[in-house]
C-alpha cells in the first residue's frame, strides 16, 4: 500500500512518520518540491518528496493534509483521482479556531467529495492533534481513537486497517455524512487544548462497556 500525503505541515509530517513507521511508503506533495523533499529527508525511512501530481500518481491512497480552504487546490494539483481513496483530515475552522464555517447540511468531507467526485473519501484522523502524532499516535500511555466515517465499504476497511497497523484504535462511524459530527468533536478538542488549557497530549476517544 502508498501513500500520498499533499502538504508539509504539522499534520502531514506527523502521518508521514506513523505511516512510514507502520512499514508504508509515503510521499510528501506540495507546490514547493524542496519543502517536500527537506521534510522528507528530515523524517527518514520510507518518506520522500515530489510535487503533489507526481507524488499522488500511482498511488493507493491520497492524504489531504491541508486547510480545508486550500482542499480545492490541492484537489486539482492532484490531477486524476479517479478510483483513489482521499482520506480528509480537514476542520472547516474559522481563522480564529473559535468555530466552524460549514455544518449542520453538509461537511467538508462532503464538500471535499463533491470536489473529488471520482475518488472515494474516507474522513479519518481530524480530531487527532500533531502532537499526538508526533508521540507515535499515543495519549498518556495509550493508543489514540480514529473515527472513520466513508460511503464506500472497501475504502473505510482499507482505511481501518492503515489506522490499526499504525497504532490507534480505529472506530467505524458511519457514511462519509457522519462527518457533520467528527469535525465538531474536532472543534471541542480544539477547544480543549488550547481555550481550556489542556494542551495538545489529548485525543476523544469512545469507551464500550466490558463484555
Amino acid at each position: 500500500m502508498t501513500i500520498a500525503i499533499i502538504g508539509t505541515g504539522n499534520m502531514a509530517k506527523g502521518l508521514a512518520g506513523v505511516f512510514s513507521k507502520a512499514g508504508y511508503s509515503v510521499t510528501l506533495g506540495s507546490r514547493d518540491v524542496a519543502k517536500a523533499s527537506e521534510a522528507a529527508h528530515e523524517l527518514g525511512g520510507n518518506v520522500s518528496g515530489a510535487d503533489i501530481a507526481s507524488a499522488a500518481d500511482n498511488v493507493d491512497i491520497v492524504v489531504l493534509a491541508v486547510p480545508f480552504d486550500a482542499a480545492g487546490d490541492a484537489i486539482a494539483a492532484v490531477g486524476d483521482l479517479e478510483g483513489k481513496i482521499i482520506i480528509d483530515i480537514t476542520n472547516p475552522l474559522t481563522a480564529d479556531y473559535s468555530g466552524l464555517t460549514i455544518g449542520h447540511s453538509t461537511s467538508a468531507g462532503e464538500e471535499i467529495q463533491k470536489l473529488a467526485p471520482k475518488a472515494k473519501v474516507v474522513k479519518a484522523f481530524n480530531t487527532i492533534f500533531a502532537s499526538v502524532l508526533q508521540a507515535g499516535g499515543k495519549v498518556g500511555g495509550n493508543s489514540a481513537t480514529v473515527f472513520i466515517a466513508g460511503d464506500d465499504a472497501a475504502a473505510t476497511q482499507a482505511v481501518e486497517a492503515i489506522v490499526a497497523k499504525s497504532g490507534f484504535v480505529p472506530v467505524q462511524v458511519g457514511a462519509l455524512s457522519v462527518a457533520r459530527y467528527l469535525e465538531p468533536v474536532a472543534g471541542l478538542n480544539i477547544q480543549l487544548g488550547y481555550m481550556r488549557g489542556l494542551g495538545t497530549d489529548i485525543a476523544p476517544t469512545w469507551q464500550t462497556a466490558a463484555v
